[in-house]
C-alpha cells in the first residue's frame, strides 16, 4: 500500500481509518450475520423478482436483505406485496427503529431516507428535494459504517449513479460489492457507474447472485481476524508478486491491514489457504491487479472532517494568503489525493480567501496519487449527485456545473488551478517549495520505519514556516524536531528549521539536507513582512558581509548596482552600450563569471572560484571570484546575485618567473573554467529536457482528459436518451390511466345521476365532497358548495334538525342510521347515513342517501283509513241509535239503519235530503247555532231536541253532535248520534 491515498476510511462523515481495520478501534456490536443492501431504480422490480426467485427454497441463507428503491413519495408502495410472491422469507415494510433479523427482507417506505445503526433501521425525513435524493448511497454508507466487513451491497437496474459512492464506502470498510450485469438490466446506468469504480467483486445476472452470496458468506466465516505467524513467507511472496506487477512495495505497511484485504479477496474466490491464494496470484495477473485496487480503496469526500477543514480555513489559510505579494504564488501539495475531492476542497478554500482579501497572488495545487484510476477520475472532475450532501448549496452553485445526467463537474476556474499526476511519496522525489502539504489518512497504514522515511521528505518539501496537514489519527510521532504543533486536534503542524545532525534520507534525485540550510528563516509568527527595500539598501546590506568591490546583478547578468572600483575587472564593451556584466567582463573573467553565475542560479548556493586570471592594462591579475544569491525573489522578479572581486595572492617575488609554466597554468585554468561552464550548460539542458518531458506528459494527460470528456459526453447523451425513453413510457402509462380514470368517472357520474337517488358524500370534518343532482331537493346545494361544511347549508326537511348530529354519530360509532323525513312539499323520504369506507377499510367520512317513500306512506295511510272506516261502518250499521253525517250545509252524507227505523226514511231517500227537513221550525235556529259552533271544532255536550219523522210525528231525542276534522285540521262535516227518549 505504498500510496498517498485515503484508504479504508469510514463511509459517512467521520475521518480517520476504517474502524474494522484500525488496530485500536473498539469493537462494534456488529451482527453475527451478513446484511445485504440492495439498491435499484427504474427496472428494479424485474431484477428483484429474478433475484428472489433464485434464492434456494429449501434452505435459509442466514442473511438479512434490505431493499432500497427509488419510490414515488406521494404514492403507497406495493413493493412489499410484490416481493412476497417470489420468496418464502418474511417481508416487512420498514418502520422506524425496526431491528434486522436474518432470513428476512426489509423494504424502504416511500418518501423516507433509511440508515443502519446498531443493527436497526432508522427512517429519516429526506433532506434533499425530490429529484435530488440518493437514498441508495445514503443507506450503503450507513450500512458500511455500522456493519463494516459484514456489509454487502448490490446495485441493480436503474438510471443515474446512485449507489456508486455507497459501494465505495462498503468496499472501504472491507465489505463485498455486487452489481447486475448491464446486459441483463432494463436500465444500465447504475450498474455501469458502479462497475466504473473498479471495485465490484461480482458482475452477475440477478438470478445467479443468491448462490454466489451464500458461497461468499460461507467462505467469509472461516478466516481468523489476524494473520497467522506461519503465513509470513506467503505474505512476502504476495508482496513480491504485487511489486513485480505494479512497481509498488507494500512490505513496509502494517501487516494486519494487508492481511485483512488479502483475506477478503480469498473469500471472493472461496480460497481457504493462504498458499493457495499465492498460487492463484501467480497464475492470474488480473487478480494481482484486483488485489492492488483493493489495497488502494480510497473513501473520501468533499470537505471531509468539517472541523479539521474549519481549522485549516481559519488558522492557516489567512496567514498563508495574507503573507503573499501581488505576483507571488501559493503552492500546495495534496499527497494521496485519491479521486480528488480533498484537493478540490482545499483549492476552493484558498480561492475564496484570495478573493476575500483581494490578493493578486496566484494559486497552484499539485495533487498526486499512485492509483492511475483515481487520478483519471480526479482529472475528469466529474462527481455523482450525492456530493450535494457534503457541499453547501452556495459553493455547489458557484464552483460546480450541473450536468444533464444529474452529476456535477468542477468549474474550470477551480479545475485549472490543479495539476494531477501519479507519484509515490515513498520513492519518487518530493515536490519542493510548498506552502502547504496535505498528507491525510495515509501514514496510519505505514509501518514505523516507513513513517520515519516519509516525514523528513515532507519537511524538505515545505517552505520555511510551511504547514503540514495530517489525518485525525496521525501525528508526526518521533519526528517532533522537524515540526511544531499548530493545532493538535486538527492535526496541523508547522515546519521547523533544519536541525543539525538530523539525517535526511535520499529518494531518487532528492538533494541533501545541507542544501536547504542556506534558505532564509521564516519570519516570526504574527510579525509583519518588511517593506520592499531599495536596490541601494539591498546592495549595502550585502556589502557589509563581503568585500567592498562588488556588483549586484540579476540571474541574466544585468547590472543593478556597482560598489567600489570595479574598473579593474569590468569595462564597457565596444559598440552599443549595455549594462550586462558578462559583456563588460575583461578578458579571462567572462568564462569564469558565466560559469559561476549559472552554477549559483542552478544550485541556489554560493560559488567560489580562486585565482582567476584577468587581463588588465596589458597584464594579468589574479582575482578570487565569489557569486552568491542575495535574497529570495518575490514572484515575478528575477533572482539577484552579489558578485565579489577580491585580489588573490600572487607568487613570491624571489620565485623565478617561468613564462612556459605560466602559460600552462593559464591554459589549465581556461580548460577548467570551460569544463565547469560546459557542465553547467549540460545540467541546464538536462533540466530543460526534464521540463519538456513533464510538459509532454501534461499534454498527454490533457489529451487523455479531452478523450475522456468526449466519452463522458457520449455517455451523457446515451443516458439522456434512456431517460427520455423512460419518461415516454411513463407518460404513455399515465395517459392510459388518465383515460381509464376519466371513463370510470363518467360512468360513475351517470350511474349516480341515473338512479335518481339523492346522495351526499362528506369527509371526516363533515365537509361536502360530492353530491348527486337529486340531492338538491333536500339540501340547498350548488356546485360551489363542495368543500363547505354541511352545517352551513340550509335543508328543505320539515321538522328534522338532527341531520348533523346523526352524521357525526355515524362517523364516530360506525353504526348506520335510518330515519323517515318529510320535505316542505309534503313528500316523504327514507334518510340513510352510512360510514364511507375505502378499499383498505379506512373510514374517510359518511354517505347520506335519500330514498323517496311518499307512495309507501300514502298506501299505509290508506290502509289505516280503510281499516278504520270498515270498523266504523260495522259499528254504525249495528247501532240502535240513529247515526247521520252531514256537511256544513246540512246535506245528509250518511244514514244508518237505526235512523231509518227512528224516522221512517230509507237510506236512499235520506241521502237526497237536507237535515233541515228533519228539524221543526222552532228548532232550526238552535240547530244552525250548533253547526256554527261545530265548524269551529268546538266540543258540545249532548242535549235534548226534537226531530220530524216521515209521518210528521215529533220524535223526542237526545242529540250528540261531533265535528269531523281532516288532516289539515279543518272541519268538513258533522256527525250526529240521536237516541230516542223512549230508549
Amino acid at each position: 500500500m505504498a500510496r498517498e491515498k485515503k484508504v479504508d476510511t469510514p463511509g459517512v462523515n467521520g475521518p480517520g481509518p476504517s474502524a474494522a481495520e484500525s488496530e485500536n478501534a473498539p469493537k462494534s456490536a456488529a451482527q453475527s450475520f451478513f446484511v445485504v443492501g440492495i439498491g435499484a431504480s427504474a427496472g428494479g422490480l424485474a431484477a428483484f423478482e429474478a433475484f428472489f426467485s433464485g434464492m434456494p427454497a429449501d434452505t435459509d441463507s442466514g442473511m438479512a436483505f434490505v431493499l432500497v428503491q427509488h419510490l414515488a413519495p406521494d404514492h403507497k408502495s406495493l413493493l412489499s406485496e410484490l416481493v412476497k410472491r417470489y420468496t418464502h422469507m418474511q417481508v416487512f415494510e420498514v418502520e422506524d427503529g425496526m431491528k434486522v433479523r436474518p432470513n428476512c427482507a426489509y423494504i424502504i417506505p416511500p418518501n423516507r431516507d433509511m440508515a443502519f445503526l446498531h443493527g436497526a433501521l432508522q427512517l429519516l425525513e429526506p433532506a434533499a428535494p425530490r429529484g435530488h435524493r440518493l437514498p441508495i448511497d445514503f443507506f450503503f454508507r450507513s450500512l458500511a459504517q455500522d456493519q463494516r466487513e459484514r456489509a454487502i451491497c448490490i446495485v441493480l437496474s436503474g438510471t443515474g449513479s446512485d449507489g456508486t459512492l455507497g459501494l465505495r464506502a462498503v468496499k472501504g470498510e472491507g465489505g463485498m460489492a455486487m452489481t447486475q450485469n448491464p446486459e441483463s438490466a432494463e436500465y444500465d446506468g447504475m450498474p455501469r457507474s458502479a462497475i466504473g469504480t473498479g471495485l465490484v467483486d461480482y458482475v452477475l445476472p440477478p438470478a445467479e447472485m443468491p448462490a454466489q452470496l451464500i458461497a461468499y458468506a460461507a467462505s467469509g466465516t472461516r478466516f481468523p481476524s489476524t494473520p497467522p505467524s506461519s503465513g509470513d513467507d506467503e505474505l512476502k511472496k504476495i508482496y513480491i508478486l504485487v511489486r513485480a506487477h505494479t512497481g509498488h512495495d507494500f512490505s513496509q505497511y502494517k501487516r494486519k491491514t494487508i492481511y485483512r484485504r488479502i483475506e477478503r479477496r480469498m473469500a471472493v474466490h472461496q480460497i481457504a489457504q493462504l498458499d493457495g491464494y499465492v498460487r492463484y496470484l501467480g497464475e492470474t495477473p488480473a487478480e494481482v491487479e484486483a488485489l492492488f485496487r483493493d489495497l488502494l480503496i480510497g473513501v473520501t469526500h468533499f470537505f471531509r472532517d468539517a472541523e479539521a477543514f474549519e481549522a485549516l480555513e481559519t488558522q492557516v489559510i489567512p496567514q498563508l494568503v495574507g503573507g503573499k505579494s501581488g505576483n507571488s504564488t501559493v503552492r500546495v501539495w495534496v499527497a494521496g489525493c485519491s479521486t480528488g475531492e480533498e484537493a478540490y476542497s482545499i483549492a476552493i478554500l484558498l480561492r475564496e480567501k484570495i478573493e476575500a482579501l483581494k490578493q493578486g497572488c496566484k494559486l497552484q495545487v499539485f495533487a498526486t496519487d499512485i492509483d492511475p484510476r483515481a487520478i483519471a477520475t480526479a482529472r475528469a472532475a466529474v462527481y455523482p449527485a450525492s456530493i450535494a450532501t457534503d457541499i453547501t448549496q452556495q459553493r455547489l452553485e458557484r464552483y460546480f456545473l450541473a450536468m444533464e445526467d444529474g452529476q456535477y463537474r468542477v468549474h474550470d476556474t477551480i479545475r485549472d488551478l490543479l495539476v494531477f499526476s501519479e507519484h509515490d511519496v515513498t520513492k519518487d522525489p518530493p515536490f519542493s517549495r510548498m506552502d502547504l502539504i496535505s498528507f491525510r489518512n495515509v501514514m496510519i497504514y505505514m509501518g514505523a520505519n516507513l513513517q520515519k522515511k516519509v516525514l523528513p521528505l515532507l519537511h524538505y518539501g515545505l517552505n520555511p514556516g510551511g504547514t503540514l496537514f495530517l489525518g485525525s489519527s496521525e501525528t508526526v510521532g518521533e519526528q517532533g524536531e522537524l515540526f511544531s504543533t499548530l493545532d493538535s486536534k486538527a492535526k496541523l503542524y508547522l515546519r521547523q528549521d533544519d536541525v543539525a545532525g538530523v539525517a535526511r534520507p535520499v529518494f531518487g534525485k532528492v538533494r541533501p539536507a545541507s542544501d536547504a540550510a542556506d534558505a532564509p528563516p521564516p519570519p516570526p509568527k504574527g510579525s509583519r513582512q518588511p517593506s520592499r527595500l531599495s536596490v541601494r539598501q539591498v546592495t549595502e546590506q550585502a556589502l557589509l558581509e563581503d568585500a567592498p568591490v562588488a556588483a549586484l546583478i540579476d540571474e541574466r547578468g544585468e547590472l543593478l548596482y556597482l560598489h567600489g572600483h570595479t574598473g579593474q575587472y569590468l569595462a564597457p564593451a565596444p559598440g552599443e552600450i549595455g549594462v550586462n556584466i558578462l559583456t563588460m567582463a575583461r578578458e579571462g573573467l567572462r568564462h569564469a563569471l558565466t560559469s559561476a553565475l549559472h552554477k549559483a542560479a542552478l544550485e541556489k548556493s554560493r560559488v567560489f572560484q580562486a585565482g582567476v586570471r584577468v587581463k588588465t592594462n596589458g597584464d594579468f591579475t589574479l582575482v578570487n571570484l565569489t557569486v552568491r544569491p542575495v535574497s529570495a525573489p518575490a514572484d515575478g522578479e528575477l533572482q539577484r546575485f552579489l558578485v565579489n572581486f577580491e585580489p588573490a595572492a600572487t607568487a613570491p617575488a624571489n620565485e623565478p618567473f617561468d613564462p612556459e609554466n605560466a602559460r600552462i597554468l593559464e591554459l589549465q585554468q581556461e580548460v577548467r573554467i570551460k569544463d565547469e561552464y560546459l557542465n553547467v550548460n549540460q545540467e541546464r539542458m538536462q533540466t530543460s529536457n526534464e521540463e519538456l518531458r513533464s510538459t509532454n506528459e501534461e499534454l498527454q494527460s490533457t489529451n487523455e482528459e479531452l478523450q475522456s470528456t468526449n466519452e463522458e459526453l457520449e455517455t451523457s447523451k446515451e443516458e439522456l436518451q434512456s431517460v427520455n425513453e423512460e419518461l415516454a413510457t411513463v407518460n404513455a402509462e399515465l395517459q392510459s390511466k388518465v383515460t381509464e380514470l376519466s371513463r370510470v368517472n363518467n360512468d360513475m357520474n351517470n350511474l349516480l345521476a341515473g338512479t335518481g337517488i339523492g346522495t351526499i358524500f362528506v369527509d371526516l370534518q363533515l365537509c361536502i365532497r360530492r353530491f348527486t343532482p337529486a340531492a338538491t331537493q333536500f339540501i340547498n346545494l350548488i356546485q360551489s358548495d363542495i368543500g363547505r361544511p354541511l352545517s352551513h347549508i340550509m335543508s328543505n326537511l320539515q321538522g328534522y334538525d338532527q341531520l348533523i348530529a346523526d352524521v357525526r354519530a355515524v362517523v364516530d360509532t360506525l353504526i348506520p342510521r335510518e330515519v323517515e323525513v318529510q320535505t316542505h312539499a309534503g313528500a316523504w323520504f327514507l334518510l340513510r347515513t352510512r360510514p364511507y369506507r375505502t378499499s383498505e377499510n379506512v373510514i374517510e367520512g359518511a354517505v347520506i342517501t335519500f330514498n323517496e317513500v311518499t307512495a309507501l306512506k300514502l298506501a299505509q295511510a290508506a290502509v289505516l283509513e280503510s281499516n278504520a272506516l270498515r270498523n266504523l261502518a260495522g259499528a254504525v250499521r249495528d247501532a240502535l241509535d240513529a247515526i247521520t253525517v252531514q256537511d256544513l250545509t246540512g246535506r245528509i252524507l250518511a244514514w244508518n239503519p237505526g235512523a231509518s227505523r227512528m224516522y221512517g226514511w230509507t237510506e236512499a231517500e235520506a241521502l237526497g235530503m237536507n237535515v233541515r227537513a228533519l228539524i221543526p221550525e222552532a228548532e232550526r235556529e238552535q240547530a244552525l247555532a250548533v253547526v256554527h259552533r261545530l265548524s269551529k271544532a268546538e266540543v258540545l255536550q249532548p242535549y235534548r231536541t226534537q226531530r220530524l219523522a216521515k209521518t210528521g210525528q215529533l220524535v223526542e231525542i237526545t242529540l250528540t253532535a261531533t265535528a269531523l276534522v281532516n288532516g289539515s285540521g279543518a272541519v268538513y262535516a258533522v256527525s250526529t248520534t240521536e237516541r230516542g227518549m223512549s230508549n
